[in-house]
C-alpha cells in the first residue's frame, strides 16, 4: 500500500484519560479520541483504577479515532503504544480477568514497607542494579503488596496461574487476544525488580520481594513487532510495533536522541528526563537512572526527576477545592495580579518525589492572609509546578556538570503561557515548546512507525521537529531569589509531615 495512504495510532494511557492520536508521514496528528475514567481513592494515600475501564477506555478511543480520520483500520501501518509507567496490574492467565484492581503510580499504601527495606539497608543494592531510589512510587513493592492480600494470589503466582504486568502489557495482552504477555525495556526498568544493567529481571530483588519469576511478561526492545491486533479489536489485524513508558516515549518523541538532550513533560506529575547516551549515569543529587529506549541491540540511558503533583495540582485546585471552574481559567487568574501576594503552595499530596524523595510530606499552603485571594491561590499552584522543576534541573546539572542552555517541554499544562514565562524566568534557561505538544503519542508512533518501515531511520524523523515558540528569561537570578527562599522555606516545613 501507498505510504500516503498509511498512517500511525498511538494509544497513549495515561493517568486520568485513554486517547488515541493518528499519525501521518510529517508527524502530524490526523484525529484524536480521548475519554477520562474513573480515579478510585479506596483509603487515604491509595490511589486505583479498574482495569477493564482501563482497557474499555482504550479500545474505544482507537475506534473512534479512526472514525474521526476518516480512514480504514488496514490503512494503519503499525499501532505503538505509551503509558503511564509503574501502575501494577494483576490478572488470571487463562480467563485474562484482573484479581485486584490496578495500584497506580501515586499511590503510597507500601511506603511503610519500603521504609522497612531502606532501615534493613538494602537501599545501595537497590540503586546499584535498578538505578532507582526505594520508594512506593514502583512497581515491586505494589506486586508484593496483590500477592499478600488477594486470597490464594501467591499460590497461583507460583503455579505460573498469573501474570504481571505494567499497563502497557496488560493492553497488550488484550490486544493481541492474550498471545503476548510482553513489555518494554523502559517500563521493565520501573518496576525495581529490573536489572537495568543486565538488562535482564534480577533473581535477588525477586527474592527480596518475593516475586515469583512465573509471572513476568518477556521483556523487549522499544521498537519492534510485538504480535498484531487479534481482529476482534478495529477488525484488523495491525502489527503493535512499538512501547514506552510515557516518559521515555516523551524523551523520544522529542527527538532529544544525543547525549546531554533533555525535555520536561507537564501532565499529571512533572518528570524533567536527560538523554545521557549508552552507558548508565549513577546520580548523586538524588535522580533516578534508567533506561530511555532500546532499538535494535542499542540501549540508551537517561537521568530522570519525578515531580509527582504537576498539573494533578491545578486538577486539585479545581475538583477538590472548586478555586477554579477550568483549568484554561488558571492563565488569566494568575496574570490578573502583579505577584503572588506572599502565597506559597506545596502540592505534597502524595508525598514529594527528585530530589527529595520524603513519602511523609503532605500539601500545605503557605502566606495566607485576608487579602489573599481564589488568584493567588491558582497562581501559587502553577508557580508551584514551576519550581519542583526547577529543583530538579538544578539536581541534574550537578550530575551533568553544566548548565542547561535549552529544554524541551510537553505535555498539557505547556499551553500554558504564563507557566512556560515563569518557568524561564525561573530557570534561566531557554524552553522551547514545540508545534506538537502532543510528544508523548508522538514518541510512541515514532518508535512503531521505525519497526514497521513507516521513516526509514533517525534522521528521517529528526526532520519532523519543529519549535512552535521560545520563552526566554525576562527576569534576571536576583529577582527570582526571593520566590526560591520562600519556596525553599515552605518545602522545609512540609517535610517528615506524618512523622511521628
Amino acid at each position: 500500500m501507498d505510504q500516503n495512504n498509511q498512517y500511525l495510532m498511538a494509544l497513549d494511557q495515561g493517568t486520568t484519560s485513554s486517547r488515541a492520536i493518528i499519525f501521518d508521514k510529517k508527524g502530524q496528528p490526523v484525529a484524536t479520541a480521548q475519554k477520562d475514567f474513573e480515579q478510585l481513592f479506596p483509603q487515604s494515600g491509595w490511589v486505583e483504577h479498574d482495569p477493564r475501564e482501563i482497557w474499555t477506555s482504550q479500545a474505544s478511543v482507537a475506534t473512534e479515532a479512526i472514525t474521526r480520520a476518516n480512514i480504514s483500520a488496514h490503512q494503519l501501518a503499525g499501532i505503538g503504544i505509551t503509558n503511564q509507567r509503574e501502575t501494577t496490574i494483576l490478572w488470571d492467565r487463562n480467563s485474562g480477568e484482573p484479581i485486584f484492581n490496578a495500584i497506580v503510580w501515586q499511590d503510597r499504601r507500601t511506603a511503610a514497607f519500603c521504609n522497612s527495606l531502606k532501615e534493613k539497608g538494602y537501599s545501595e543494592m537497590v540503586r546499584d542494579k535498578t538505578g532507582l531510589i526505594i520508594d512506593a512510587y514502583f512497581s515491586g513493592t505494589k506486586i508484593k503488596w496483590i500477592l499478600d492480600h488477594v486470597e490464594g494470589a501467591r499460590a497461583r503466582a507460583e503455579k505460573g496461574e498469573i501474570c504481571f504486568g505494567t499497563v502497557d502489557s496488560w493492553l497488550v495482552w488484550k490486544m493481541t487476544g492474550g498471545k503476548a504477555h510482553i513489555t518494554d525495556i523502559t517500563n521493565a526498568s520501573r518496576t525495581m525488580i529490573f536489572n537495568i544493567h543486565e538488562k535482564a529481571w534480577d533473581e535477588e530483588l525477586l527474592e527480596l520481594l518475593d516475586i515469583p519469576r512465573a509471572i513476568l511478561p518477556v521483556v523487549k526492545s522499544s521498537s519492534e513487532v510485538y504480535g498484531t491486533t487479534s481482529g476482534d479489536l478495529l477488525s484488523a489485524r495491525i502489527p503493535i510495533a512499538g512501547i514506552a513508558g510515557d516518559q521515555q516515549a516523551a524523551l523520544f518523541g522529542q527527538l532529544c536522541t544525543e547525549p546531554g538532550m533533555a525535555k520536561t513533560t507537564y501532565g499529571t506529575g512533572c518528570f524533567l528526563v536527560m538523554n545521557t547516551g549508552e552507558k548508565p549515569v549513577k546520580s548523586n543529587n538524588q535522580l533516578l537512572t534508567t533506561i530511555a529506549w532500546q532499538i535494535g541491540d542499542q540501549v540508551q540511558y537517561a537521568l530522570e526527576g519525578s515531580v509527582f503533583i504537576g498539573g494533578a495540582a491545578i486538577q486539585w485546585l479545581r475538583d477538590g477545592i472548586s478555586v477554579v471552574n477550568d483549568a484554561r481559567d488558571s492563565e488569566k487568574m494568575a496574570n490578573s495580579l502583579s505577584d503572588n501576594g506572599g502565597v506559597y503552595f506545596v502540592p505534597a499530596l502524595t508525598g514529594l518525589g527528585a530530589p527529595y524523595w520524603d513519602q511523609d510530606a503532605r500539601g500545605s499552603f503557605f502566606g495566607i492572609t485576608r487579602g489573599t485571594s481564589r488568584a493567588h491561590l491558582v497562581r501559587a499552584g502553577l508557580e508551584a509546578i514551576a519550581y519542583q522543576v526547577y529543583d530538579v534541573l538544578k539536581a541534574m546539572e550537578k550530575d551533568a556538570g553544566e548548565a542547561t542552555k535549552e529544554m524541551r517541554v510537553d505535555g498539557g499544562a505547556t499551553a500554558n503561557d504564563f507557566l512556560m514565562q515563569f518557568q524561564a524566568d525561573l530557570t534561566q534557561c531557554a524552553i522551547k515548546r514545540p508545534e506538537i505538544i502532543e510528544t508523548t503519542a508522538l514518541g510512541a508512533a515514532y518508535l512503531a512507525g521505525l519497526a514497521v518501515g513507516y521513516w526509514k531511520d533517525l534522521d528521517e524523523i529528526r526532520t519532523l521537529w519543529k519549535a512552535d515558540e521560545s520563552f526566554t528569561p525576562k527576569k534576571d537570578n536576583v529577582a527570582m531569589e526571593k520566590n526560591l527562599k520562600y519556596w525553599h522555606r515552605a518545602v522545609k516545613r512540609t517535610l517528615n509531615w506524618l512523622t511521628d
